[in-house]
C-alpha cells in the first residue's frame, strides 16, 4: 500500500464574498469526505489535487512539489485554497 500523507487546505484569498462565510486563514485537513464546516463545492474542486498530494505525487504546473493552489468554482466570488502536503521529507539536492 502506498504511503499516505496528511494534506491541509488553507484559504489564502477571497475575491468578493464567500456565501458560506469562509475567511482567509481558515484551514481544513483533507481526507476522503468533506471536512466539517467546509463548502462541499470547494471540497469537490480541490479533492483531485489533494489526492495527488496525499499519495506522494506532485502537480506539473506547481514549482513546489508539496503544494497546489486551487480556487473554488464560484467565478464571481472565488475562494483560493493552498493545499500543503505535511510530513514529506525532501531528498537533499
Amino acid at each position: 500500500m502506498a504511503k499516505q500523507y496528511k494534506v491541509v487546505a488553507r484559504i489564502i484569498s477571497i475575491k468578493g464574498k464567500c456565501s458560506l462565510g469562509h475567511r482567509v486563514g481558515d484551514e481544513f485537513e483533507i481526507g476522503h469526505v468533506t471536512p466539517i464546516g467546509m463548502c462541499s463545492w470547494a471540497f469537490y474542486t480541490i479533492f483531485p489535487c489533494a489526492t495527488v498530494l496525499q499519495y506522494g505525487g506532485s502537480l506539473p504546473w506547481e514549482s513546489d512539489p508539496d503544494k497546489a493552489v486551487v480556487a473554488c468554482p464560484d467565478p464571481a466570488n472565488p475562494v483560493v485554497f493552498e493545499l500543503r502536503r505535511i510530513g514529506r521529507r525532501r531528498k537533499p539536492a
